[in-house]
This record gives C-alpha cells, structure tokens and sequence, in this order.
C-alpha cells in the first residue's frame, strides 16, 4: 500500500513540476494533446514514479522482493484499463512504453533500494611531530 501511495505522490508532484516547466502542457493535459516532448516528460515522471514505488516497498519489506512485484502488478492492474479507454488519444509507442516499463522499474527500485551502500574511505592521517 505505501508503494502505491508513494507513486502516486510522486507522480502527482512531478506532474505540477510539468505544469510550470512546459508551456502549454496543461492544456495538452486536459485534452491528451501532447507534444513529442511533453510525452517523452510523462514517461520519464512514471519512470521516477515507479523506481520510488519499489524503494518504498523494498524500506517496507527489505527482505522481501515480493513486495515490489506485487506492488507493480497492482499498479498495471489500474493503468492498463485507463490506457485501454484512452488507446486511441496517444501513439501506441506511448501505451507500451509506460505499460511494459511499469512493473520491472518497480522492482528495479526495490533492487536498488536494497543494494548495500558503498564502503566509505576512511581517512588514516598522521599527526606532525
């Protein structure tokens, strides 16, 4: 549930991001008028979306992949029917990319999440005599 949370957080701070960096995207907003660009910007937002989503679920769960995987399925469970009523509004390219990306970049969040932190250099210094 937190990942869940989590993505849609994101997702929601990153598209008011958006709304203020690109002209004219709120309007493209409201009739899914996107640009190249402006598509390509709300890829990248789900891609962040989803790789905060499975750090979320592996802080959750850090011994568990399970988690993330599940929390990216459920994700694809509420997308795919909103992509398939909008299917003709934006390029298929689109509908893939973000459908076929969401799940493994779910998990790829997890899996980074868990990696353990480098060693820190510890500095040995001499004193002056």
């Amino acid at each position: 549930m937190a990942a869940l949370l989590s993505w849609i957080v994101v997702a929601t701070l990153l598209d008011m991001l958006l709304r203020h960096a690109i002209a004219g995207y709120r309007a493209a907003e409201l009739t899914r008028t996107f640009t190249g660009g402006m598509m390509l910007a709300r890829l990248a937002l789900a891609a962040a979306s989803s790789l905060a989503a499975g750090a979320v679920a592996a802080r959750v769960a850090p011994a568990d992949a399970r988690p993330a995987w599940i929390a990216g399925l459920l994700l694809l469970a509420m997308f795919l029917p909103e992509h398939v009523k909008i299917w003709h509004s934006l390029p298929v390219w689109y509908h893939l990319t973000f459908l076929v990306t969401l799940v493994p970049l779910v998990a790829l969040g997890a899996r980074l999440a868990r990696r353990p932190a480098p060693p820190t250099a510890t500095v040995t210094g001499s004193t002056a005599d």
